[in-house]
């Protein structure tokens, strides 16, 4: 049976959580006093904020009688605030636990009305239940849920922590990745964990030995070499020749221009070129970027980008 590999790896414990040994510490001390106090985890995605969420309410209360989890993003309005969290909250706990514990997933898609009420929500069944909140922006919490909850901030993986955990899978999965993938998929995913797994499963549908031009072909991108070598060919003037390495990245590789565009501004400062240069040709990009965000044809727009740098 197919199975996700962002769920068949997914942490079980605290202590393997990756990437986050402060915070882990701090809450293994919550859980080693059997208690813990609403809490809100902010952070980009893919860093761990859901799984630290299940693996703490796991090691608290081991079942899932206490405990509800809900998404912000598909029900935000002030009724799921009244109905769902309200009740749930109000009722006493199952067994031995002394508090429930309902984790609002992206908590920073809720409105403004929905959080006013869960702000009295959190104040009025303070002896029952517990929250925790996951977002990406904690700003877009208004200042009364914020004060209420202990913060946590989750970092954005570094190379090493994500390359230790996709050798885990690599063993797991009986697969043989090269130094140069996980480079290039470090490259992609920016230390988003779950986006690194979902493209390393995505490679080894196609082989079990996995290369940095298998990961580039599942990722729509171009090969940095050949980046490189478009826009030299453009900056020394050579237009034509530009304009058919474009269309060869296209058409061979399966580029799209746009994303070609943020793949270049991503080399800029790779290139050999001078300091003054750079910064002209990365201008000249976020006037293209913009002009094709604002519904220009893409290749249009990529070829007047090729045609504008040689001065």
């Amino acid at each position: 049976m197919f199975e996700l590999w962002t769920e068949k790896y997914r942490p079980k414990k605290l202590d393997e959580i990756i990437g986050q040994d402060e915070t882990i510490k701090r809450l293994k001390a919550f859980v080693s006093k059997g208690y813990i106090p609403n809490l809100l985890f902010a952070g980009m995605q893919g860093t761990g904020k859901t799984s630290t969420a299940l693996t703490l309410v796991n090691e608290l209360f081991g079942n899932t009688e206490n405990f509800v989890e809900l998404n912000a993003s598909d029900e935000r309005g002030i009724d799921t605030i009244r109905i769902k969290i309200k009740d749930f909250a109000r009722t006493k706990p199952i067994g031995n636990a002394s508090f429930k514990i309902i984790l609002l997933d992206e908590a920073d898609a809720l409105t403004k009305d929905a959080q006013q009420a869960l702000r009295r929500t959190m104040e009025n069944y303070s002896e029952t239940c517990r929250f925790i909140l996951d977002c990406n922006y904690s700003s877009k919490l208004i200042e009364p849920i914020q004060s209420r909850c202990v913060i946590f901030r989750f970092k954005p993986l570094n190379k090493e922590d994500i390359k230790k955990y996709l050798e885990k899978i690599e063993k797991q999965e009986n697969l043989k990745i090269r130094e140069d993938a996980i480079k290039a998929i470090f490259g992609e995913c920016g230390g988003d964990l779950r986006r690194a797994t979902n493209i390393l499963q995505a490679c080894a549908s196609i082989n079990k030995e996995i290369s940095e031009d298998i990961v580039l072909k599942v990722i729509g991108k171009a090969r940095s070499k050949d980046v490189e070598e478009l826009l030299k060919l453009a900056i020394d003037g050579k237009f034509l020749d530009s304009r058919k390495k474009l269309y060869n990245l296209m058409i061979e590789q399966g580029v799209s221009p746009d994303d070609l565009l943020k793949q270049i501004y991503s080399q800029i400062f790779e290139l050999d070129i001078d300091d003054n240069e750079k910064l002209r040709i990365i201008k000249l990009l976020a006037d293209y970027e913009f002009r094709i965000v604002e519904g220009s044809n893409p290749l249009i727009q990529v070829e007047a980008f090729l045609a504008s740098l040689k001065e």
